[in-house]
């Protein structure tokens, strides 16, 4: 394996679907926060964010720069801020964190 640059791992080749795990998170945690029809404060947030990974995860061809390492993090961050509290949204939210955290790992 090569390192990406961000601190994760290069798992194959420009074009095998980098992204795959990270758009299957999002699309996890966006049915399961369409679900959630209680009141959520800056749902819209949450929803922009999501967006943003799975803009982020569609166009993953390559490994990410540590630009797009740092934009993906702070997307999680806000997701996290909006909905972390919210014990029925644990598990995709976790799902979404481990994905995210496969191609942008927490810096040391």
């Amino acid at each position: 394996m090569l390192d990406n640059g961000c601190g994760g791992a290069d798992t194959g080749p420009a074009g095998s679907g980098l992204g795959a795990g990270l758009a299957a998170a999002v699309g996890r945690m966006r049915r399961e926060l369409i679900a959630y029809r209680r009141p959520l404060p800056d749902r819209a947030v949450a929803e922009d964010e999501l967006d943003a990974l799975a803009r982020a995860a569609a166009a993953m061809d390559q490994v990410p720069d540590p630009a797009d390492c740092e934009r993906m993090r702070h997307s999680l961050l806000l997701v996290v801020a909006v909905i972390g509290s919210v014990s029925a949204l644990t598990a995709p939210l976790d799902a979404l964190r481990e994905a995210v955290e496969l191609l942008a790992p927490p810096r040391p």
